[in-house]
């Protein structure tokens, strides 16, 4: 796990190494652990090293013998099999990343197909004088670009393209009109003009600092609905589950878990519990004085008879709001998704305990239709059918100035293409939220607040075995008597029964609502203010929302709160708070 970032200079103008210099700064928090670099031609690489595997001999750039030169950012699961697989390559290390060099060389492009893991990848091949991009087919690992008249550039978060001066700092309207409306971005574009995504499973291929062809592998796997007994189904979910797993603690440093005591996450325990001779270490969070339930006596219960060693957190308002401008500005990409607040806090608890690679369940909703809305995606519209994120958070609230336009289409178009596909109902909505929601929301915030504190973030449902077997499921496997992820709970209650998989889940939230409203006035008048506030919302409108207390109004609050903050941080280059109201103080100034 690291930063990566590069440069390549338009019509064979040399690289600039001032460029790389900034690039590579700029994602230092990402790797502590070392750094290196390329420079040819016209032609620029850099890294910065988190040493997970190989901590001797691992460090990048990777070479192989025909002349490509690699960086990474990520972990190929099935290093150990390639390396067995490519019999009488010469390997220099012991690093999971050198495989997929020796793999390009044999295969080309199509080196990707052979890839099980999170990876963002750059190669370059002199031989060809081409840049090769390349992401995992989940997005787990994100990358970023920029074409530009001053050449090509690309990095593993967008404020590093930023820092280098590629790019100047400027809001790309229509993805500002989907983080309102829908809490995170759909597709190629982001949240600043001029920077793209790569995406997800995309490998795109530049020459002299232009993009000249690109391809595709899905995440999802293309064959029909396999037609399994229950028995069957949950014979082949045994072996997926326990293979990825297996495979995802591959680490030459200790490792630890995420344990919020629901579904995902006991799963992740039980199956780790098995797998390891030594005391998993669960770490857990809740949050003191609120109304949100509060599952850490269910989570002690699951690590005592698992024998785990759970590392608890609470946390609180004072937490909340000190702290809360740190935790925007490391989600550049933006995703007003308040679980960013518990997962910042449990990644600075994980580094604390002297660990640097971390097990989470992102992922398990998604894959075995654990959301109400696939529920509700699956019923004709006679009987109450609905399209996902029909309704946007401020539809019908007053706030903005003006309604906005196309806020839909990029979810809309991912819809499409699932229909496209010949899935069901089910599967449709299930990869639609693979599209989007997971890597743009889920995957950004898990990515940029665990790596702001140097911390490996795992995701082992996200694995193409898994995937294989869940999402071809029939759905009467995963959606049963009114609860999604009806199979996995069947499989959790055979394993451990103690985690009570079949009750009615309460959900992990965050009382984010309950901390707003205690300082709604305070904080509603100068969220008013605020400069990338006044520019989309009615001033008054946005004041009165932060004095309401229903559902829909202490969301949407939020979502001005983070869209204030980001702005001020990554747009308006507001730097070093000391809390939100210093922050919020600082903007107002600037307007």
């Amino acid at each position: 796990m690291c930063g990566i970032a590069g440069v390549m200079g338009a019509d064979g103008v040399m690289a600039d190494a001032g460029v790389l210099r900034r690039l590579v700064d700029a994602v230092r928090h990402r790797g502590p652990d070392g750094e290196g670099a390329y420079t040819a031609r016209n032609v620029a690489l850099g890294q910065t090293r988190l040493a997970i595997i190989d901590l001797e001999t691992g460090n990048q750039p990777l070479y192989e013998p025909g002349g490509a030169v690699l960086v990474a950012n990520g972990e190929i699961y099935n290093y150990l099999e390639l390396r067995g697989q490519l019999e009488g390559e010469v390997f220099s290390t012991r690093s999971d990343c050198e495989p997929p060099l020796h793999l390009y060389r044999k295969y080309g492009l199509d080196f990707v197909e052979h890839l099980r893991g999170m990876f963002a990848i750059a190669l370059y091949d002199p031989i060809e004088g081409q840049l090769v991009l390349a992401r995992d087919p989940f997005g787990i690992k994100p990358l970023y670009y920029a074409q530009t008249g001053k050449g090509f550039a690309f990095a593993s978060e967008p404020q590093a393209l930023i820092e280098s001066d590629m790019v100047v700092p400027q809001v790309n309207d229509t993805a500002l009109s989907e983080l309102l409306q829908l809490q995170f971005t759909t597709g190629a574009e982001t949240a600043f003009d001029q920077i793209m995504r790569v995406l997800p499973g995309e490998t795109v291929v530049i020459r002299d600092g232009r993009v000249v062809a690109r391809r595709r592998r899905s995440a999802l796997p293309a064959d029909g609905v396999a037609e399994w007994s229950e028995a069957e189904a949950l014979e082949h979910l045994d072996v997926a589950l326990r293979d990825s797993v297996e495979v995802h603690q591959r680490s030459d440093v200790p490792y630890g878990m995420f344990l919020s005591g629901g579904v995902d996450s006991s799963t992740l325990l039980s199956l780790m519990a098995d797998l390891n001779d030594t005391p998993v270490q669960a770490f857990t969070a809740g949050f003191v004085g609120t109304s949100v339930p509060d599952e850490r006596e269910h989570a002690r219960a699951l690590a005592r008879i698992t024998g785990a060693e759970m590392i608890e957190l609470e946390i609180d308002s004072e937490m909340f709001w000190r702290d809360l401008p740190r935790i925007v500005a490391s989600v550049d990409d933006p995703a007003a998704d308040y679980a960013m607040v518990p997962t910042y806090f449990l990644a600075q608890a994980v580094r604390s305990a002297g660990l640097k690679v971390v097990l989470t369940g992102e992922g398990g909703d998604e894959l075995f239709a654990g959301y109400g809305r696939y529920r509700s995606a699956m019923r004709p519209w006679l009987r109450g059918g609905r399209s996902m994120r029909a309704r946007g958070v401020f539809d019908g609230l007053g706030v903005l100035r003006e309604t906005p336009a196309g806020w839909r289409d990029g979810i809309a178009a991912a819809q499409q293409t699932a229909d496209a596909a010949g899935h069901s109902r089910l599967q449709s909505a299930q990869a639609a939220d693979c599209a989007d929601w997971l890597p743009n929301d889920l995957l950004i915030k898990v990515d940029r607040c665990l790596m702001s504190h140097g911390v490996e973030g795992r995701t082992p449902f996200l694995d193409p075995e898994v995937a294989s077997v869940a999402f071809r499921m029939p759905d009467g496997l995963k959606v049963r008597d009114g609860l999604g992820k009806w199979v996995l709970r069947k499989w959790l209650n055979g394993t451990l029964p103690e985690a009570r998989p079949f009750e009615r889940k309460r959900g992990f939230s965050v009382p984010v609502a309950e901390w707003i409203e205690e300082r709604g006035a305070e904080i509603g008048r100068l969220v008013a203010q605020q400069p990338g506030i006044v520019s989309v919302c009615e001033p008054r409108a946005a004041e009165a929302l932060f004095t309401k207390s229903g559902k829909r109004e202490g969301f949407a609050a939020w979502v001005l709160l983070f869209y204030a903050l980001w702005h001020g941080h990554h747009i308006l280059g507001q730097r070093d708070s000391e809390d939100v109201r210093a922050a919020l103080e600082a903007g107002r100034r600037a307007a």
